[in-house]
């Protein structure tokens, strides 16, 4: 009789079922795709400078793609100033030196040239890197956009023109050079400087006669 092996089976675990005190897992809850955030997305639309969290500047330089050096808006008017005067020197009047212009004609084409310059694209420039509107305002003697203030930037060009000659006269009067040679002669950076100066001399008296308009308009009203 053939010996027959009894092979044993592991026991079979408790399925759970009719036990009292256990129940299945419950179900997993799938999220709602659909569920929009509405009111993150209103005020996000509805932000403005007043209503939003102030966040420091050192942070919001962290998301900027630009560079990380900073450049007062200040610094950014004055080196357009000076480098758009140079420009204007360097072609209109080492340009125009070698035809033998008449000394008044060369002086009202270089001013005339000033105020085109500034109104058209100076002062465009100004308004396309300003990060608020009007925030370059203070730097331009005449900030209105429309093309009728165009007149006044060239009438305003030849002033500054005349002025600048005007230095260059008088410190080579006051400081000849030798034989008779002026000593200071009209180069594009100086003249740049000079330029810029006086603008900003004229913008400032400008800004302080709108202040005393203002204060006068202000004691006439409480009195």
């Amino acid at each position: 009789m053939a010996l027959q092996k009894k092979i044993k089976l592991p026991p079979r675990e408790p399925s759970g079922k009719g036990k009292k005190g256990s129940s299945p897992p419950p179900p997993k809850e799938e999220p709602n795709y659909y569920d929009l955030k509405l009111k993150a997305i209103d005020d996000l639309v509805t932000a403005t400078p007043e209503n939003s969290p102030k966040v420091p500047k050192a942070e919001l330089r962290k998301y900027h793609a630009g560079p990380k050096v900073q450049i007062s808006d200040w610094v950014k008017a004055l080196l357009l100033k000076v480098w758009f005067a140079g420009v204007l020197c360097y072609f209109f009047v080492w340009g125009l030196s070698s035809y033998g212009m008449n000394q008044w004609d060369h002086l009202v084409i270089l001013g005339l040239a000033l105020g085109m310059i500034t109104n058209l694209i100076t002062n465009n420039i100004f308004r396309f890197i300003a990060k608020k509107e009007g925030a370059y305002d203070r730097w331009m003697m005449f900030p209105g956009k429309s093309l009728w203030w165009l007149p006044a930037d060239l009438i305003y060009g030849i002033l500054l023109v005349v002025c600048v000659i005007m230095t260059y006269g008088t410190i080579n009067r006051l400081f000849p050079g030798a034989n008779g040679a002026p000593a200071l002669g009209v180069e594009p950076i100086l003249f740049g400087i000079f330029t810029t100066l006086w603008d900003l001399l004229f913008i400032g008296a400008k800004h302080l006669l709108q202040r005393i308009l203002r204060d006068a308009k202000a004691s006439a009203r409480k009195a």
